[in-house]
């Protein structure tokens, strides 16, 4: 949620903020700003706009300013509407201090009454202008003390005052060139650069500008000036961080001829599972290799259940590993909704895995639940994509997912890749606890090693398939999706898909429910999208199939509209349904990687006839860094 972005150096600040800002739209915001300062002047130059970032550049254009530092914002509206008066920054009554914010100040009431009793004036509903305010007052009582003290100095006392979380960027046109970055929940990334210095909420910010990053922690704090970056703690101790070196291709984040990054995502799964299988599983033995996660063998092997703990998209990965899981290893897992798990009371276990599972590794309730499993005794296991993330900081181990960056706020490659892990996990599981084979290993291995080109196969006529389906379907009000077994997380994970981005409604549904609820909406105007998938050479999926078949039969004697995911040669669900999706055969366990996609592209060609902006859907953000 929102962005930040701010530099310190000798270049021209305006462009690298700027340019910093569009690469964090994804993010989801609805007005911008900046901040801008040069040594000499006395006050700093801010620029706002509501809405698009291009309505800032508008701005800029009309009333340009220029200067060696500053901090700019996109805002993701909390408190207070989005209007140009509640864009970020925000001064203090002098107007030489201005604050950019991620989070929420959920004492910012209290706060702002013993403020407007000290004579502060307040302008904007926001709760992020209280702490510009905060440290004026503070820096104002060390002066009338005849002790005066620096800018870091005064947000150290102030961030004490603050319940709640952020990641805070202040400036100071009393000490120029400098910006002080604190985190308290939120992301804060550093970028350390030959003679200057970036802080970003996220890496793409800063990403075309240096690779070297220091990702703080909760309760550091960074003090970027000419001559360097120092970290502290909230009480002014030095402390020390890793320079992370991020492997990612700026040129990954680019659309790179793709008519939006959820496009360009979508095609990029085949690469994106390559690299998260590369250098973990032997093609000779079968054996897989998770060396990094942290946990032996040995370790698992005395495991007695696990816990899944993650949202939205990955948690209908979690639930499709879940399965998995179970299958391969033989061991037990509970799947919870990462924002739900602390309210359950959970029963601790010293013998239980906790796995958290987290595309950005700074998802707010994901944190709070490992931090739930860590307190009951558990070990755990992160599944991420970002390197150095607050969530891998914290578990004992990560199997990262190699996806690259995912702009597209509708999660796509995460997603695969997230898949891909767990079947490597639940393998390398089977295979510490001994209940796999050798063979069954090895061919499971090379099935994986297989999917990458059945989807770069289909991709091309199975978009062109489902820009037709959107010529018939993008006016229907309401979707639904089943599935069964394995395939009932992906059935949800494609009703997510087209309602994230289309602002249709859509819900996923076991297939075997239908009678006790759902075949009351059905209809000739529902649209109704089927995994009718199976392997012929797994007993339960061909049983699991023909189940679905009578699924469908239900949905078309009530005039249901269908549209089946199958496997090619399954000729006679033709005869059945109003459109068919074929796609290659894969293991029953290794299907929701190749039937993901058709779901996928037909929200993406749905929402694309719609008019929708499907990168960056209203009211939705690609980090959700606040409970």
């Amino acid at each position: 949620m929102c962005g930040i972005v701010g530099y310190v150096g000798s270049r021209e600040v305006v462009p690298i903020i700027v340019e910093g800002l569009r690469r964090l739209e994804y993010r989801g915001y609805d007005s911008a700003g900046i901040a801008v300062g040069s040594p000499g002047k006395e006050k700093l130059s801010i620029r706002r706009a509501p809405g698009k970032l291009r309505n800032m550049e508008e701005v800029l254009r009309l009333d340009p300013v220029s200067g060696t530092y500053g901090i700019g914002h996109t805002r993701w509206a909390t408190h207070g509407r989005p209007t140009e008066e509640n864009a970020h920054p925000h001064r203090d009554c002098s107007g030489r201090i201005v604050v950019v914010h991620n989070g929420i100040v959920e004492n910012y009431l209290e706060l702002k009454r013993e403020l407007t009793a000290q004579g502060h004036v307040f302008v904007t509903e926001t709760d992020t202008e209280i702490i510009a305010h905060l440290i004026e007052q503070v820096q104002n009582e060390a002066d009338r003390s005849g002790r005066p003290i620096l800018l870091e100095a005064a947000v150290r006392r102030a961030v004490k005052r603050l319940t709640g979380a952020f990641a805070l960027g202040v400036l100071s046109s009393r000490e120029p060139d400098k910006i002080v970055a604190a985190r308290l929940g939120p992301p804060v990334v550093i970028g350390l650069g030959e003679h200057e210095f970036f802080v970003a909420s996220d890496v793409p910010g800063i990403l075309h500008h240096t690779r070297n990053l220091y990702f703080l922690n909760d309760g550091d704090m960074a003090i970027l000036t000419l001559s360097g970056v120092a970290l502290t703690d909230f009480d002014g101790n030095l402390v020390e961080r890793p320079v992370q070196h991020i492997t990612w291709d700026p040129i990954q984040a680019e659309k790179g001829g793709f008519k939006h990054f959820m496009l360009k995502e979508i095609w990029e799964q085949p690469r994106a599972i390559r690299d998260t299988t590369l250098g973990r599983v032997s093609l000779d033995s079968g054996r897989v290799f998770l060396a990094e996660m942290g946990i032996s063998a040995e370790e698992l092997a005395h495991i007695t259940s696990i816990n899944i703990a993650a949202c939205g998209t990955s948690w209908h990965a979690a639930t499709a590993g879940k399965y998995m899981i179970e299958r391969l290893a033989r061991i037990p897992v509970e799947v919870d909704y990462a924002s739900e798990y602390r309210y359950r009371s959970p029963i601790a276990n010293p013998h239980a895995l906790g796995m958290l599972i987290t595309q950005s590794g700074e998802t707010a309730d994901t944190l709070a639940a490992q931090r739930e499993m860590i307190a009951l005794g558990s070990k755990t296991v992160a599944i991420c994509n970002v390197v150095g993330a607050m969530i891998t900081r914290a578990a004992s181990g990560t199997i990262y997912t190699h996806a690259g960056p995912e702009i597209g706020v509708a999660s796509t490659k995460a997603f695969t890749s997230q898949i891909t892990a767990l079947f490597l996990f639940a393998l390398y599981l089977a295979q510490a606890t001994g209940v796999i084979t050798d063979e069954a290993l090895l061919h499971m291995v090379e099935e994986l090693g297989r999917i990458p080109a059945k989807i770069e196969e289909m991709l091309a006529p199975i978009s062109a398939q489902c820009e037709e389906l959107a010529k018939s379907f993008s006016h229907a009000r309401d979707f639904l999706y089943l599935g069964r077994g394995i395939h009932f997380p992906i059935a949800l994970e494609g009703a997510l898909k087209l309602k994230e981005i289309s602002y249709i409604h859509a819900e996923g549904y076991p297939a075997g429910e239908m009678k006790h609820g759902p075949n009351a909406l059905i209809d000739e105007s529902l649209p109704v999208v089927v995994l009718a998938t199976q392997d012929p050479t797994d007993p339960d999926s061909r049983l699991r199939y023909e189940k679905t078949l009578s699924n469908i039969q239900e949905v078309t004697a009530r005039s249901g509209r269908v549209i089946a995911v199958a496997i090619n040669g399954q000729s006679e669900i033709a005869d059945l349904v109003e459109h068919v999706l074929f796609i290659p055969h894969a293991p029953e366990l290794l299907l929701p990687l190749i039937e993901i996609v058709p779901l996928q592209l037909l929200a993406y060609h749905i929402a694309v006839r719609r008019g929708c902006d499907v990168d960056q859907p209203r009211n939705l953000a690609k980090s959700v860094t606040v409970e």
